[in-house]
């Protein structure tokens, strides 16, 4: 009986393996394609780039849910339940474009080392919105989160006021929708998996920022048929970006769904890790002791503020 339930455990391994793999290598490779078509391809639109990636997340999660049948298609039951979700949208395309912008100013490391601290907002929106307090041993965590951060800015070669102000918007934005989603869509009949949300929020993302992009990047299309002619893989490139931007989505969920959301959490720490080295290697951005010393601190913040939710729930 062992030695059946052997290969099964083993297959079992390799395929959370396989997934975690594919959450590191859509995330990551996202973002550095992110950067380099933002900073050094001469791509310079993060809100049709972001609409790019909704178009895609909305035509590849209609095939994995309508056709592939990964899970079960859950509908929209109600009008206000719609209006919820359209919400979360708008905020969710906040997060997105604003980190989009930071990666025009900002290099990768010092921009996953502002992300890292969204366990901090999230936790002051828990508390000024639906007043859920945490021990204080939690909120102590939090002190080197945001310590570590002011010790990265300070040590940051290619700190650019207004890209942290946009890195920090979006990771501010990123933990009010978790908040958020977990206010307006708490009720029972109400309850969307993580999949048929980004179905549903995806399309609506679209409708929002295509007349965004063509009032605030009015020459948009212009430059891009220009730049398309020019460089024979950027419609390729925005293709592999914009897929990978699923990616990201789906494997999340299938990470979380076979392993557990303490999992996540813990990969996520190391994975923002790995973004920041490779990213370092990739684009040669200068860094220092002291900026790095800082990201450590608030990666240790992290991690501790992790372990207390966890002790004293």
């Amino acid at each position: 009986m062992s030695s059946t339930q052997q290969p099964s455990s083993k297959k079992q391994t390799l395929f959370i393996a396989s997934l975690i793999i594919l959450w590191y290598s859509s995330n990551i490779g996202v973002l550095l394609l992110n950067k380099y078509l933002l900073s050094n391809y001469g791509f310079k639109f993060p809100i049709f780039l972001t609409m790019c990636h909704m178009s895609a997340c909305a035509f590849f999660s209609y095939i994995s849910i309508v056709f592939i049948k990964l899970v079960p298609l859950q509908p929209i039951k109600s009008r206000p339940q719609f209006l919820k979700i359209a919400t979360l949208s708008v905020v969710f395309c906040c997060s997105v474009v604003g980190g989009n912008i930071s990666l025009r100013y900002l290099p990768v490391s010092f921009n996953q080392a502002v992300g890292a601290t969204t366990p901090f907002f999230t936790a002051l929106f828990a508390y000024l919105m639906t007043f859920k307090r945490e021990a204080w041993v939690t909120y102590a965590a939090l002190v080197p989160v945001v310590t570590g951060v002011v010790v990265a800015s300070g040590g940051e070669p290619g700190f650019h006021c207004f890209g942290f102000i946009m890195c920090i918007s979006a990771t501010a934005a990123r933990a009010f929708k978790s908040v958020l989603q977990g206010i307006l869509l708490s009720s029972e009949g109400e309850t969307l998996n993580s999949m048929n949300l980004l179905l549903y929020m995806s399309p609506i993302a679209v409708l929002v920022l295509v007349p965004t992009a063509l009032v605030m990047e009015p020459n948009v299309l212009e430059v891009i048929i220009s730049l398309g002619r020019q460089h024979r893989y950027m419609w390729l490139l925005l293709f592999i970006n914009s897929t990978l931007a699923y990616s990201a989505n789906l494997s999340n969920f299938l990470v979380t769904k076979h392993t557990s959301a303490l999992t996540l959490q813990v990969l996520g720490n190391a994975k923002g890790a790995v973004a920041v080295v490779i990213s370092i290697l990739l684009f040669r951005n200068p860094v220092t002791t002291v900026g790095i010393g800082g990201y450590m601190m608030t990666v240790l913040g992290v991690v501790a503020y992790g372990e207390a939710k966890r002790r004293f729930r």
